[in-house]
């Protein structure tokens, strides 16, 4: 999905942030994530759309994704937040595998 969407929604969302260190929705999605990729050694969720759970840019370094192509790596992050995914407007996805 792409990166759009109306200015009133972003508007909206800002003031909803309050000034916990994580949203419940970072939180709950770096719980999932930290479930589903046991061997990651840094994960990092963040809501970039002001606090509301509309998108979020996701960080992950982990040893399954090793010997796998970025697109493949995607997918594995995509299919582990399938049930999240469907409440969202959009997601980034950076995925890497440790330095050797």
């Amino acid at each position: 999905s792409s990166g759009w969407f109306p200015p009133q929604l972003l508007l909206r969302c800002r003031s909803w942030r309050g000034f916990a260190s994580q949203t419940d929705g970072e939180s709950r999605l770096t719980r999932v994530l930290r479930e589903k990729f046991p061997r990651a050694s840094a994960i990092k969720v963040v809501d970039i759309s002001g606090g509301c759970g509309a998108m979020y840019e996701i960080h992950i370094e982990s040893e399954e994704f090793r010997e796998k192509r970025t697109v493949q790596q995607h997918q594995m992050v995509n299919q582990a937040l399938s049930k999240e995914i469907k409440h969202m407007h959009g997601l980034r996805i950076f995925t890497s595998a440790p330095k050797p």
